[in-house]
């Protein structure tokens, strides 16, 4: 599955959850700075589908990753950070992403669509 097929399946599952995505999203707070693939600005919700192709890997540092699972542990902000290895096929990605949804349902950060 390439970058863009991997994008529509999240949009998907991240819509029907109930949230307007906002695909390509420049995220831009203090250390957390990337371009979102695709990112729910006022529920602070969204995901980033990790391809070699799209250069992914390179923005993607160590550094963000801990700078987000900061901001995350804090509910400032949740981002499903999913690569393409863990990913590969439609359905592993579905239920990655379901995973995550039904998680932030769970902890009251997200309501049932």
């Amino acid at each position: 599955m390439d970058e863009h097929e991997g994008c529509a399946v999240l949009k998907r599952r991240f819509t029907a959850a109930g949230l307007s995505i906002q695909e390509h999203y420049d995220l831009r707070e203090g250390a957390v700075t990337f371009h979102v693939d695709g990112f729910d600005p006022e529920r602070r919700i969204g995901y980033e589908y990790i391809t070699t192709a799209a250069g992914d890997r390179d923005e993607i540092t160590p550094a963000l990753v801990a700078a987000l699972e900061e901001r995350m542990e804090r509910a400032e902000l949740f981002v499903l950070l999913i690569d393409e290895a863990e990913a590969p096929t439609e359905e592993t990605l579905t239920h990655a992403a379901d995973h995550f949804l039904m998680v932030l349902r769970m902890r009251g950060h997200l309501e049932a669509p």
